[in-house]
């Protein structure tokens, strides 16, 4: 039975997609209402994305700002439902879920954001921000609380005599330690990082990361780690998915990754890494600006920039197929000539 439960993953995507109507301006509006035909722009953020997370893995989500990756984040947080498609926790379609069920799901998948700024509440007290979430749900008695939100501050590195203090007099990555502390306050099992170290100086980075690492051994936890860096990924990441315009286009191993990228984009992208054995080499720059998603491209959506791009690539949508085992890409380039 326990065999059969560790085969079910914590998280599962299936053909997941996610849309938005871009809102009508003013002479749209009327021109609607009188009855003339409005063209509706939609943009398109995820595009059929399938992916698994299972238990104590940790999956770095990469891609270019406006690929979607961070809507695919709040979609598996459930702070946005899916277009289309279907989202599973551990084995439970979340859309089937509710009560006890539903709170357990959404307690247990917490996401931890790029500007711990603008996500914490200016006018709350760290000790408020930490503890707020735990007494709420009654994962903590109030005679507990302050000895709670000062195991949560040591936990996350913070020093429990600044739980007084208010955001704004934290640096950087302090704040986004107390990010941290208020997502583990609630027991999670899964934690969402949207380009969580990004904002930060590099030596803050480390310590950031270092921590979730830490994290990861003393509680068991779960990662889906999205960034744009990939050599953050490279050493954070048991698995890496890479994203274009909303649609997956390669996924392996890191190791794999990073020895034998398959898809022209991951190549791309690995191109541009500066790195210090490759002193004398050009680094080089994807080529072309990622088009718009309220008008993608038709077959293969990275086909304009692509330089082994063929007829095919521009009519037909390629498979993410299995080219190596655990590794997956989607080019026509793997077909059989």
């Amino acid at each position: 039975m326990s065999t059969t439960l560790n085969n079910i993953p914590m998280i599962e995507l299936v053909n997941v997609s996610k849309r938005f109507s871009k809102t009508l301006d003013f002479a749209g509006k009327i021109a609607k209402k009188l009855g003339a035909p409005v063209r509706e722009e939609v943009v398109h953020a995820v595009d059929g994305v399938n992916l698994s997370v299972r238990k104590g893995e940790v999956v770095g989500l990469v891609g270019e700002s406006g690929c979607g990756k961070s809507t695919l984040g709040r979609m598996v947080a459930g702070i946005m439902p899916p277009s289309d498609g279907d989202i599973f926790w551990q084995g439970q379609n979340t859309a089937n879920l509710s009560g006890a069920k539903a709170k357990q799901a959404k307690l247990q998948t917490q996401m931890i954001f790029q500007d711990p700024m603008s996500s914490l509440n200016p006018r709350l007290r760290v000790s408020d921000i930490i503890g707020e979430a735990p007494l709420v749900h009654g994962l903590v008695k109030r005679a507990d609380l302050e000895t709670y939100v000062d195991e949560q501050m040591r936990r996350a590195g913070l020093d429990p005599s600044y739980k007084r203090r208010y955001p704004h007099q934290f640096s950087g990555g302090q704040r986004q330690r107390i990010g941290i502390a208020r997502a583990l306050a609630v027991q999670p099992e899964f934690l969402i990082c949207d380009e969580s170290v990004a904002a930060l100086d590099v030596s803050i980075q480390a310590q950031v990361l270092n921590l979730f690492m830490k994290l990861r051994q003393d509680l068991d936890l779960t990662y889906l780690f999205i960034s744009h860096d990939l050599s953050v990924v490279e050493h954070l990441s048991d698995r890496v998915v890479i994203m274009y315009l909303g649609r997956v286009v390669e996924e392996a191993p890191s190791e794999e990754i990073f020895a034998r990228a398959n898809h022209p984009y991951t190549q791309s992208l690995l191109n541009a890494v500066p790195r210090i054995e490759a002193r004398k080499k050009a680094f080089q720059v994807v080529k072309g600006e990622i088009p718009s998603p309220l008008n993608p491209p038709k077959g293969c959506h990275f086909h304009p920039r692509c330089p082994h791009a063929m007829d095919r690539c521009r009519v037909e949508r390629p498979a993410l197929r299995e080219i190596a085992p655990g590794h997956k890409s989607a080019c026509h380039l793997n077909d059989a000539a």
